[in-house]
């Protein structure tokens, strides 16, 4: 089987001693960084199985419509898939599609042997039921992780292609405490994308996790308690500082835009759900927004691919 050690223990990053901790400021944990470095990670595992069995991954991604914020993303993601010498498929679909035909499209990356990953951007128009297509991808193609059969088993213990979002925060988690065995852990938000399944990881990695969500009684409280806080509700600056415990990590997946007058008349910005200046008064390490998860995003989503990629093909090769 093929083993990922390296890319999922990753160096360090910008790693601080015992006695440096207790006098420097709060940590950032720089997504950018973290990033860069699994991409370079990336780029000579695909490198070594290019020749070791002289194929590399291929990553198919399927866009409907033109959201201009999609689009940005859909280029990005081509662009770091090539920079990392994987194959890269774009299908840009009408925005009037109709489902059966975007399924078509589906079953028909389902059988392209060159295809290791689907990915369906989302979201998809009105006229198209999206569970319905995230269902019909293979499973072992999913690399988004949405599919029932990969939630299931990450749930259960099993072998499954894990949500980007969730699983950079577990790498960020891992690279900054190493063993995160008996860390207390608020998750706050219950999407299937990130709060249920970072939840499922971090029982994998033995934390006592709690799962708190916008009906959560004394939510600040449950926060307060908490060793590491990841926040992920949707709702701009609703962690304030008096949330967070002394010396927690706060990880903020939140990405919110909200009016900035002090930049001039109709001028936006984007903020995290964790109130950032508050926070780091209190946190001993913190993402930003932008610039914390964020950038990891695409970083693992190239992981999923090749880890896919050696699934599918009984591809062996250790790093």
């Amino acid at each position: 089987r093929f083993c990922l050690k390296n890319i999922c223990s990753i160096q360090p990053i910008l790693r601080f001693s015992k006695t440096e901790r207790r006098t420097q400021v709060t940590k950032i944990l720089d997504g950018k960084v973290f990033a860069k470095n699994l991409r370079e990670e990336l780029t000579q595992t695909v490198s070594a199985l290019q020749k070791e069995y002289g194929e590399v991954p291929g990553l198919a991604v399927v866009l409907v419509g033109n959201n201009p914020a999609s689009e940005v993303y859909v280029r990005n993601k081509g662009i770091q898939t090539k920079e990392c010498g994987m194959r890269s498929f774009e299908h840009k679909l009408p925005s009037t599609i109709q489902q059966e035909d975007l399924l078509k499209v589906i079953y028909q990356l389902n059988e392209d042997p060159e295809v290791d990953g689907i990915l369906v951007q989302l979201p998809l128009p009105d006229q198209i039921d999206a569970q319905k297509v995230l269902d019909t991808i293979d499973p072992a193609k999913d690399v988004d992780g949405f599919h029932i059969i990969n939630a299931g088993r990450l749930t259960t213990g099993g072998e499954a292609l894990v949500p980007c979002t969730p699983l950079g925060c577990l790498l960020l988690l891992k690279d900054h405490f190493g063993d995160l065995t008996g860390k207390d852990v608020v998750v706050i938000g219950r999407s299937n994308i990130v709060g249920k399944p970072m939840a499922a990881l971090l029982i994998r990695e033995s934390c006592t996790v709690t799962i708190a969500h916008s009906k959560s009684q004394d939510l600040k409280a449950i926060c307060k308690r908490a060793d590491i806080l990841i926040a992920a509700v949707g709702r701009p600056e609703i962690i304030t500082g008096d949330f967070i415990k002394k010396g927690a990590v706060v990880l903020d997946v939140g990405i919110n835009r909200i009016p900035a007058p002090e930049k001039g008349e109709g001028k936006t910005k984007l903020v995290g759900d964790v109130a950032f200046e508050e926070a780091k008064l209190q946190a001993e390490a913190i993402t930003p927004v932008p610039g914390g998860i964020g950038p990891m995003t695409i970083a693992v989503l190239l992981r999923n691919t090749i880890e896919a990629a050696c699934r599918r093909r009984n591809w062996v090769y250790n790093l």
